[in-house]
């Protein structure tokens, strides 16, 4: 493979923010796995966010890239499956599988689309330097021809079609909407775009449970964000699970479970004194005096991506999390507080100025 921009590749990302910005391009978020396309004749490689391929893991997109991709290009977009008329992650998550034979059969029976939204490459020409708006215009004209399983994501530069999309489009399983600048050049790995969601949502890393007060089963899910300085912080918990769910995730997260403490990032926890400087599970206060604040500790290995309201002074949830879905297509380390750097504020004025 020899392109002029060449695998790996770290996609683009978006910050969220409240509102849909004006004066923008726009597209609907779709809800998949990001991948990054690269094709050089026959070659094809499927890049993951993290720059790891998932080529193995979708074939039948393979074949379909192959005949209907331009014969030299590197396009961004997202992979998804669809049925019963909406996106189904679920069904996505389930390819990440080590057995051939299994990824094949699931091929079959549900196979993945690929969603471009943008053109990185095209023939011996790199794009990333060039507008978005223009990278647009090249994208539909390489993709004027294509059918499924290959689609050109639906754009708008009218803000009101937007917010139309914003409110339609959740019932086919997507989960907003993002914003992009028109003159927006291609920066790998930073936050220049902007999303819109339907609730928010975090990718954090599962680092240990809570036993349940009823007996041997997961209680609650103990989450951490990594900070600037790659420490990983305690962030809040998951716990709303039926008592089915409590005892299937302990059999899950067996294969993560630490013999003791020592090489744990949260290893200080039973020292009152370092939760002074560390965000720790554990932490003493007047509400958790006479609990048992013990914990199983995991390799901090596993992501999920859950709901919440908001973060309390910006370093943890301010309520329990909800536990939303695994993220195997996401590393520990890509779970930062960058992806709250934009809080969905409400200005206090606003309410008090509503009032008669």
């Amino acid at each position: 493979m020899d392109l002029p921009v060449m695998p790996p590749v770290k996609p683009m990302l978006a910050k969220s923010v409240a509102k849909i910005p004006p004066d923008m391009h726009y597209e609907a978020k779709w809800d998949g796995f990001r991948a990054i396309v690269f094709r050089d004749g026959a070659e094809i490689e499927l890049g993951s966010r993290t720059g790891k391929p998932l080529t193995r893991y979708f074939p039948e997109l393979v074949e379909a890239l192959r005949g209907r991709l331009p014969e030299r290009c590197v396009m961004d977009g997202e992979i998804v499956i669809a049925r019963d008329g909406r996106l189904d992650f679920d069904a996505l998550t389930e390819r990440i599988h080590p057995a051939d034979s299994r990824v094949r059969m699931l091929a079959e029976k549900t196979p993945a689309s690929f969603v471009a939204f943008d053109l990185l490459a095209l023939a011996d020409e790199s794009l990333l330097d060039v507008p978005l708006v223009d990278r647009r215009d090249l994208l539909a004209r390489a993709l004027s021809e294509a059918d499924a399983p290959v689609h050109l994501a639906p754009a708008t530069t009218d803000i009101e079609v937007a917010r139309q999309w914003f409110e339609q489009y959740e019932g086919a399983g997507l989960d907003g909407v993002v914003a992009k600048p028109l003159t927006l050049r291609y920066r790998q790995d930073e936050r220049l775009m902007f999303k819109i969601k339907h609730e928010r949502t975090a990718d954090v890393v599962v680092a240990g449970y809570r036993l349940h007060k009823s007996g041997p089963i997961v209680g609650s899910l103990l989450l951490g964000l990594y900070d600037d300085q790659g420490a990983l912080q305690h962030v809040g918990v998951s716990a709303a699970f039926t008592m089915k769910r409590r005892a299937e995730l302990v059999e899950e997260l067996e294969p993560l479970r630490m013999t003791d403490f020592r090489t744990h990032p949260w290893a200080a926890w039973a020292d009152e004194a370092a939760h002074e400087s560390a965000r720790l599970p554990g932490a003493p206060s007047r509400w958790s005096s006479k609990k048992d604040l013990s914990w199983v500790p995991l390799r901090p290995e596993r992501v999920v991506e859950v709901a919440y309201d908001h973060m309390e002074n910006g370093a943890r949830f301010r309520h329990t999390a909800r536990f939303r879905r695994w993220r195997p297509d996401r590393t520990p380390e890509s779970c930062t507080y960058g992806q709250l750097e934009e809080p969905v504020r409400y200005d206090l004025a606003e309410i008090f100025g509503s009032r008669g």
